[in-house]
């Protein structure tokens, strides 16, 4: 059951589900930005503020699995982790090699990349 809001409540977080929901996308292409939590802030934030959004969301061929793989099993698929760490070492460690002219941000880069990398893999994996 949907809470009741004001409209001005419902057109806020409908602006911010649509920009979780934006992030979350994005974050299917960047290897930093993560998926799967931004697209369960957009679920949360469109149960409350938009249902038809919410419905849209949840019945996506592509997005709704996401949220509905981890909120049921609190796992990612193989695949998805594989893409996901291959692509962020990649990009990171390119970074690492060319971009950064300093050890400390090269020293960062790969930090991060063993923060998400470690991050990722302790989800169960989906099979």
């Amino acid at each position: 059951m949907q809470p009741q809001f004001s409209k001005a409540v419902n057109i806020f977080l409908t602006i911010l589900g649509l920009i979780a929901l934006g992030l979350g996308i994005l974050g299917a292409f960047l290897p930093v930005l993560p998926t799967t939590p931004f697209l369960l802030l957009a679920a949360a934030l469109f149960l409350r503020g938009n249902k038809k959004l919410h419905d849209w969301l949840m019945n996506h061929p592509r997005l709704g699995t996401y949220i509905a793989n981890f909120t049921q099993h609190k796992a990612i698929p193989l695949r998805v982790k594989i893409v996901s760490v291959s692509t962020l070492w990649l990009t990171l460690l390119y970074c690492a090699i060319f971009v950064a002219e300093h050890w400390a941000l090269r020293g960062m880069f790969i930090a991060i990349a063993v923060g998400v990398t470690i991050h990722i893999l302790s989800y169960k994996t989906l099979k």
